[in-house]
Parts: structure tokens; C-alpha cells; sequence
């Protein structure tokens, strides 16, 4: 439970430092952030496997960049939903989900699960 509470703050945390470097990104408050990274990660468990699956053969086709796509597209539709967060555009999203993910994975690596 303590490992998720961890990845929770960091993906917050995360999602905080992305909108402090891209223009395109807005974040009300730290409130916000905390309600996003939840809304991203249920997003990421339970939506993302089934667009995956779905867009398989364009995954294939691009080697895996339409990924790139898809989780950029995600991150507009939690921008969509969470009140005090928004993206400008999808192509901010797709920079913001690249950043995200390297941020919250290298925060991740400091976590370790029993």
C-alpha cells in the first residue's frame, strides 16, 4: 500500500514538473495534480491495454511509435475530465506523456517493492 501511495505522489509530482516546463500544459494546483496522476493511472490500468490491443496493427506497422500516440491522446482525455488540469492541444500531450513517462520511471526505479 505505501509503494502506491509513493507512485501516486511521484506520478503527481511528475505531472507537476512537465506543466512547469511545457507551455502547453496548465495546472491549477497541486490538488489537481494529485486527482490527475489518479485519474492517469487508473487510465493507464485499465484503458490503455485496450486501445493497445486495438491499434495493434498500427503499432506494428510504425514499431511501436503510434504508442506514442495513444498515450499522448490519454493524457488529453484525463486533461478532458480533471477540473484545474488542461493540455492545449494533442501535440503537447504526446510531448507531455513522453515526459511524464520518463520522469515517473526514473522516480519509480527509487521504489522498491517487497
Amino acid at each position: 500500500m505505501r509503494g502506491f501511495l509513493w507512485r501516486w505522489g511521484f506520478n503527481a509530482v511528475a505531472l507537476y514538473f512537465a506543466a512547469y516546463i511545457l507551455d502547453g500544459i496548465n495546472i491549477d494546483s497541486f490538488a489537481a495534480a494529485l486527482v490527475a496522476a489518479l485519474v492517469w493511472g487508473f487510465v493507464n490500468t485499465v484503458i490503455r491495454p485496450l486501445i493497445n490491443l486495438i491499434t495493434l496493427p498500427i503499432n506494428i506497422m510504425t514499431l511501436g511509435l503510434f504508442t506514442l500516440v495513444v498515450n499522448g491522446f490519454l493524457l488529453w482525455l484525463v486533461a478532458d475530465v480533471v477540473k484545474g488540469f488542461s493540455i492545449d492541444s494533442i501535440w503537447v500531450g504526446i510531448i507531455g506523456a513522453l515526459l511524464l513517462s520518463i520522469i515517473s520511471s526514473v522516480l519509480s526505479t527509487l521504489i522498491k517493492d517487497k
